[in-house]
């Protein structure tokens, strides 16, 4: 019979299942024990987090901290979309902005869009402050007590951008 020879992590492993098989002995065996056991390596080096709940937390969060919007209405909204777009920010599981700037860059060029935006922005601000949104009408001028206009979405959605565009470092 010939042995293979101990190297340090042969002797460490071994240690290991030496002690686990002393740990062991007084126990009585449990199929949840079991499971347990496995489980936990299944899991070795990963979070139990799922990655598309990371990514909408990290946009999230980020969205929080670098959107200017003192009302609210705004941010919630954007994190309502980040919340709702499961197959965009699935997409960008390495790059968690790229996300961000996919779902609101149309917005930026596309008026229709916007429009549709700063409509549901409108109606948040109303629920949470109990007013009646002043809704800005295409090709109107906006109300002059309009906090959310056509033009003051699209400049904070660009401001947005900007910074998720930029290194890191930068940030």
């Amino acid at each position: 019979m010939t042995s293979e020879p101990r190297s340090p992590s042969n002797q460490e492993s071994e240690s290991d299942r030496a002690i686990e098989r002393e740990i062991r002995h007084g126990q009585k065996f449990s199929m949840a024990a079991a499971i347990g056991q496995e489980a936990g390596d299944f899991l070795k080096g990963e979070s139990p987090v799922p990655k598309l709940l990371q990514v909408k937390n990290e946009l999230r969060g980020f969205v929080g901290q670098h959107l200017v919007d003192p009302a609210g209405a705004l941010q919630a909204v954007v994190q309502e979309l980040i919340q709702s777009d499961d197959v965009i920010c699935s997409r960008h599981f390495d790059a968690p902005l790229q996300a961000l700037i996919e779902l609101l860059r149309p917005m930026t060029v596309q008026d229709v869009l916007l429009q549709d935006l700063v409509r549901r922005v409108d109606m948040r601000w109303g629920e949470i402050y109990g007013e009646r949104p002043r809704f800005q009408r295409p090709g109107q001028p906006p109300d002059p007590e309009d906090e959310y206009t056509y033009e003051s979405v699209r400049q904070q959605l660009i401001a947005l951008l900007a910074i998720a565009e930029q290194p890191p470092s930068s940030r």
